[in-house]
């Protein structure tokens, strides 16, 4: 006789071989219980109150915009639970657990919180999996331990995909080096590490290889004519007449904009405008956009833009600078992260390419491509989006010509461009001829920046454009 299962019912089943008999429990109750129960261990797993890591940056509380599991669905450590939206920018949280999925704590577009349980998940109790202060009622599991590995008394800072990434090819971590802030492991330095021991062929990264020219035999797509001039369409949205009042909750970037603009008009803010005859640097790009589209990059404009700003700081380190809230320190950053304002669905994102005083145009236009594929997906990391020191605002592709910009704390500059147009100017013998025109808005910290300074580094910045050349006798 073996004893299936002790239920808090009126009965105790007994299963033999061919029958089953039921008893009283009390029949029972004098002798056997204490073995019974005993006996009758927890037939279903743990359950695990799976919650939401600190995030960083000071972030609290978080969107839910997609679920990737469902209750009932077998999870493993590493997999893909759920996407998440804070103010800054969209995270995937992974699993640490292998088990299935019992509840799910929130409906999509529901506020969630650190600390507090995201899903619960039925662990196997037998395996060990998850230690005895991870079971339901004990604190959240704190972010050093979400995101760190310790490896033979080293510290190695990477994501839980890093991580897996690493376990799947049989790395270890304490091997590579990482490339990332306070030396983080990147995704790319796996792959590179991998490229290394394999002689493997890398996926295109950010800092894509030059690739030799095509064979002769293989025909290069032609640049694409000058567009006609194109007339504003209205987007085609059906239109609904409530008759009622709607209030919706400030959340995700907008949520974001109110914080960071609110903050940013307690900031003197000093104007400045001038305009730029972009005609040498037109017919430079159209030179070079068919080897950018062999080497698989789309080349607009903005990579000058962002490279001369780059070179303008050197000379004016003062507008790459951030100043502290009491107004006594100014801390000169070393590096050049630009952001770029990006018009997305999910609103207004500014990310930003890092280390532009080391990066080639190539390598920016090709950094540029990707984050406009992530931000266009919804997909843009908090690395992404933090840690700039300039900005730079094309508003000139939806329209305008003028602007205010508003400067992005901590940050003490920013510029707005406007459209490239066809004016008549005069050239130096007084003859009348077609120039393509942009102009530019400048935004600075008056409480650090004078304007003779901010007019200097933008003449400075409007002679690497009008004279592209000018820019090799820079570069490094």
């Amino acid at each position: 006789v073996c004893i299936h299962r002790v239920r808090s019912c009126s009965s105790i089943r007994f299963i033999k071989s061919k029958y089953v008999c039921v008893f009283d429990k009390s029949a029972l109750k004098f002798s056997h219980q204490q073995r019974l129960f005993r006996t009758s261990a927890v037939s279903r797993g743990q359950i695990v109150q799976f919650k939401l890591s600190d995030i960083g940056e000071g972030i609290t509380e978080v969107t839910v915009k997609e679920w990737y599991i469902k209750e009932g669905d077998s999870v493993s450590q590493f997999d893909s639970i759920c996407e998440v939206q804070s103010d800054k920018a969209s995270v995937t949280i992974t699993s640490r657990y292998d088990g299935i999925i019992r509840k799910l704590h929130y409906n999509l577009d529901e506020i969630a919180y650190v600390g507090k349980p995201l899903v619960d998940i039925e662990i196997d109790a037998s395996k060990g999996v998850a230690p005895e202060e991870d079971v339901v009622e004990t604190p959240p599991m704190s972010h050093e331990e979400h995101t760190h590995q310790e490896i033979k008394g080293h510290k190695t800072l990477a994501t839980p995909a890093v991580r897996r990434l690493a376990m799947e090819n049989n790395i270890k971590l304490s091997e590579v080096v990482g490339t990332g802030k306070d030396n983080r492991i990147l995704k790319e330095d796996i792959l590179n590490y991998l490229a290394k021991q394999t002689g493997a062929i890398l996926p295109p990264s950010p800092k894509a290889e030059i690739i030799p020219p095509l064979p002769k035999s293989e025909t290069v797509p032609a640049a694409p004519k000058d567009k006609a001039r194109e007339v504003p369409v209205p987007v085609s949205r059906p239109i609904v007449f409530s008759g009622k009042d709607k209030t919706e909750p400030v959340t995700g970037f907008q949520k974001a904009m109110v914080k960071t603009m609110s903050a940013a008009l307690k900031i003197p803010h000093f104007g400045y405008c001038d305009e730029i005859d972009l005609t040498q640097l037109v017919q430079l790009r159209e030179e070079l956009k068919p080897l950018a589209q062999i080497r698989g990059v789309k080349l607009s404009f903005m990579p000058f833009f962002i490279k001369a700003a780059s070179l303008g700081l050197l000379q004016y380190p003062i507008l790459n600078a951030s100043l502290d809230e009491s107004c006594q320190h100014v801390t000169y950053k070393a590096s050049h992260n630009i952001g770029v304002a990006m018009d997305t669905e999910q609103g207004l994102i500014v990310p930003n390419v890092k280390n532009v005083q080391v990066c080639s145009v190539f390598e920016i236009a090709s950094e540029l491509n990707r984050l406009q594929s992530l931000g266009s997906a919804g997909q843009l990391g908090t690395n992404d989006l933090t840690g700039g020191t300039f900005t730079l605002s094309n508003i000139g592709t939806i329209g305008g010509t003028y602007t205010k910009p508003v400067i992005l704390p901590p940050e003490v500059a920013i510029g707005a461009l406007g459209k490239i147009q066809v004016l008549p100017r005069f050239n130096g013998k007084g003859e009348v001829f077609k120039a393509q025109i942009m102009n530019v808005s400048w935004s600075a910290d008056h409480r650090i920046i004078d304007g003779a300074t901010m007019a200097r580094f933008s003449n400075l910045w409007k002679s690497y454009l009008e004279n592209p050349a000018s820019m090799l006798l820079d570069l490094k």
